[in-house]
């Protein structure tokens, strides 16, 4: 042996003899970390062996000191404490390390556009779901602002959303638009979340968009074909009220070519009578007419129109309606889409009295009382009706559910809540099926403006 090789030997040796639980025990815990807890075990009854050998006198030998045998009891009671508790760090990283790899595996299947951005708002992840919905690969994307995937028209919703992120808000769910490669505009439902480190500081934000188009169409044909529902179920009532002023000019003209002395009289009240047509054919197209934008209305006035194109209904059936209507109440909205939905009401509100009753209308200014105190108009259409049965009550503004069987589509309220939270108002209804007591009441807010 040379004499380097002899020096190393021999400072190993006293290293070992000054402190060898240490070193034995860094091995068994190394073992523990990188083999597993048997092999750690193994390692410590050689450690026992090897410390025996090498810092105890005399070597391998029963004679042992019973302070030494009790350090050695230590040293195994504590090698093998921290071979268990590096063996469960070990499973524990393995776990996360298996889970860390399904999450990252069910974020690259996912159908839904996932993708995240850093603080300043440029694109870090880009998964399969996102290169199907936007167009763009991850190879294009990365590194590119996500602004390139934002309308130039609602620029203002990401740079909102870069200011709160950095806060640490989150953006909650809401419908927009977002625009392809191709530069076509896809509807999606869009939610952002900050990115956190292990300090809970703010690195940058995830987000998480789902492609609505063919939802969205769905819901649009349906509320198409609920509009033409609606004006099949006014054909009969505007008939009625056709009817009359044209039989009221047939009167007249024939009255006209009678008396030539009194024939310009009678034709201006024809024009009258050709008018009143005029505005009962306006009234109708107002149920399926498209609005593209909203405008400033009367509701009582508008109100007041529905009313007056079933009234024929109502004196059929013996329904006694009464009118509280404070005139200048006025919202802006669309109101095509506002008669549509005080026409299902009052149709709702007939035929929950196939016997006669009482229909009680009232339009009022009113602040909005859910603490956000907004102005605007208070609209209740109040029936004397069967009521509303309790298995039924959670399930009204669902879509196709009804309780008329073969002449309801179940469309009706459930597009009436759409227009409501369309002009950013509430609905609430009340009912009761007690003998005596039975009716509905239907509460809506309209604000002034949304």
């Amino acid at each position: 042996m040379s004499v380097a090789a002899g020096v190393g030997v021999w400072s190993l040796s006293s290293l070992i003899h000054r402190d060898p639980f240490a070193i034995f025990i860094l091995g068994v815990v190394f073992t523990a970390r990188f083999f597993g807890f048997g092999p750690a075990v193994f390692g410590t009854a050689l450690s026992v062996v090897a410390i025996d050998y090498f810092a105890f006198e005399p070597r391998l030998s029963l004679g042992i000191a019973s302070s030494d045998i009790a350090r050695l009891f230590i040293f195994v009671f504590i090698s093998l404490l921290a071979a268990s508790l590096a063996r469960q760090r070990s499973r524990a990283e393995v776990r996360a390390d298996q889970t860390l790899e399904r999450v990252a595996a069910i974020v690259a299947s996912s159908n839904d556009a996932i993708y995240s951005a850093t603080r300043d708002g440029v694109i870090a992840s880009w998964n399969q779901g996102a290169e199907e919905l936007y167009g763009y690969t991850a190879e294009e994307i990365m590194g590119k602002p996500i602004e390139i995937t934002v309308p130039p028209e609602r620029l203002h919703e990401s740079r909102s959303h870069i200011q709160k992120l950095r806060m640490g808000e989150r953006v909650e769910t809401y419908q927009t638009e977002r625009r392809r490669k191709d530069g076509s505009l896809v509807n999606v439902l869009l939610s952002v979340s900050p990115l956190r480190d292990r300090k809970g500081t703010v690195v940058g934000a995830s987000a998480i968009a789902r492609d609505i188009t063919a939802k969205i169409r769905a819901e649009q044909a349906l509320q198409r074909s609920e509009k033409l529902a609606t004006a099949g179920r006014l054909t009969a009532a505007i008939a009625h009220e056709i009817n009359n002023p044209l039989e009221a000019i047939t009167n007249l003209l024939y009255l006209a070519r009678r008396d030539s002395a009194r024939a310009h009289q009678h034709l201006e009240m024809a024009e009258r009578e050709v008018q009143r047509i005029a505005d009962i054919a306006q009234q109708t197209l107002g149920f399926v007419r498209e609005v593209s934008d909203a405008k400033n209305l009367n509701v009582a006035e508008t109100l007041d129109e529905v009313l007056q194109l079933y009234s024929p209904k109502f004196a059929s059936k013996r329904i006694e309606l009464q009118k509280e209507f404070d005139k200048g109440c006025e919202v802006r909205g669309f109101s095509g889409e506002l008669r549509q939905l005080f026409s299902n009401l009052i149709v709702n509100a007939v035929d929950a009295m196939p016997g006669g009753g009482r229909l009680r209308v009232r339009v009022s200014r009113r602040h909005e009382p859910d603490g956000r105190g907004r102005a605007g108009v208070r609209v209740t259409v109040a029936d004397t009706g069967v009521g509303i049965p309790a298995q039924d009550r959670a399930r009204v503004f669902e879509p196709f559910y009804t309780t008329k069987k073969d002449s309801g589509t179940g469309l009706g309220l459930w597009l009436s809540e759409g227009i409501v939270r369309k002009h950013d108002g509430t609905i609430q209804v009340r009912t009761s099926t007690q003998p005596g007591r039975s009716g509905t009441i239907f509460s809506l807010f309209l604000p002034q403006s949304f």
